[in-house]
């Protein structure tokens, strides 16, 4: 089995971005034999409130058997709360927020009360550390970068957090797992939508030093070529044990929740 916990569907503001609608993303996750990827509204990341675009996206996976959605909230803007406590109780796997592009500060009050809310819902949060490469954004995307420190703050604030930092490279991941507890480092897991593959051998690397478990699959579809993520598996030397972990095992293991369609 595939999960693919980095999904988008919907317009992307600063160019154009083919197959992005929601149809044409089923397609592509059906061509590459992905069974579950985990949704994200891309639009509403731009949105002054992207919690508006959480009812759309909920309708529209609702019929779709390989997408699961990822409601997003946004902990400065009054209900947010009623917000979290709605979706919680829908069949989502995750939440996302991605402070900087709300204009939060990642490590202010508002995010650690999103953080210690998640964790007492006992729900995975979900956050980018950037969406494209900072070489070819538009002059007007000035969000910052999610820092290392931000993801450690977040780990600190409370104990029962799980979260998924997709986007992150090697740098990111190693600041934050070297610089966390063990216990701090055992409750976040990293996308592989944004290691480098041969020939810097990022991904191997992570895999040996970092450890299989903390790797869930993505691939940042369709800002990002789904077929990379799968290019950078087969050319690593791992077992087929842990490709299965890296693949679906470790979401299913840690990060699960019950997902029943009504």
């Amino acid at each position: 089995m595939i999960v693919d916990v980095n999904v988008f569907v919907g317009s992307y503001p600063f160019r154009r971005v083919p197959g992005s609608a929601l149809g044409h993303v089923a397609e592509s996750m059906a061509r590459l034999g992905i069974d579950q990827g985990w949704v994200s509204h891309l639009p509403s990341v731009f949105w002054r409130d992207p919690m508006e675009g959480n009812d759309w996206l909920l309708k529209a996976t609702k019929d779709v058997m390989t997408m699961v959605p990822v409601p997003a909230i946004h902990p400065g803007l009054p209900g947010w709360q009623a917000e979290l406590d709605r979706v919680v109780r829908l069949p989502i796997p995750a939440v996302r927020c991605d402070a900087t592009f709300y204009g939060l500060d990642p490590m202010g009050d508002e995010m650690h009360a999103l953080v210690r809310a998640c964790a007492g819902h006992d729900i995975p949060l979900l956050a980018a550390v950037r969406l494209e490469d900072g070489r070819q954004r538009h002059p007007h995307d000035r969000a910052p970068e999610l820092a290392a420190a931000d993801v450690r703050s977040w780990l600190r604030a409370d104990a029962g957090l799980r979260l998924v930092v997709s986007h992150a490279d090697r740098a990111f991941i190693e600041e934050v797992h070297f610089g966390s507890t063990p216990s701090e480092a055992s409750r976040v897991w990293w996308d592989v939508s944004w290691v480098w593959g041969p020939p810097e051998d990022h991904l191997q690397l992570l895999l040996e030093t970092v450890g299989v478990d903390r790797f869930v699959f993505g691939t940042g579809q369709p800002l990002r070529l789904p077929e990379a993520a799968f290019a950078k598996l087969d050319l690593l030397d791992f077992s087929v044990d842990d490709r299965d972990r890296l693949m679906a095992g470790n979401v299913h293991a840690c990060l699960s929740r019950t997902i029943e369609r009504q």
